[in-house]
């Protein structure tokens, strides 16, 4: 198993915190932007599971949609859960990104 467990396990965390921030806040913002983040996440490790193709592709904009929400709010408001989502986003940056640019 190469980067499809990373995928799927970024893919519960951003699902759940989602989940987590509508039950806690009411929020509608969190629980879409959560799941469907959450759901790229899941269908780039499916698809890398599967040998299909752009599986790190989804992933990768998955951590790039996630970053670019959440490291802006990171550094303005220096709050955990923004700055968690920052360090997950950048995390798949780095993996995601150094496996698309090896496939090139």
């Amino acid at each position: 198993m190469g980067l499809e467990l990373q995928s799927y396990i970024l893919a519960a965390l951003t699902a759940t915190g989602g989940i987590a921030g509508y039950a806690r806040t009411k929020s509608k913002p969190s629980i879409i932007a959560g799941c469907a983040v959450g759901l790229l996440y899941g269908l780039g490790g499916y698809r890398m599971q599967n040998n299909e193709p752009y599986g790190v592709e989804l992933s990768l904009l998955a951590s790039v949609v996630l970053g670019g929400s959440s490291i802006p709010r990171a550094i303005r408001l220096r709050k955990p859960v923004p700055v968690m989502l920052s360090l997950l986003a950048t995390f798949g940056i780095l993996t995601f990104g150094d496996a698309f640019r090896r496939t090139l």
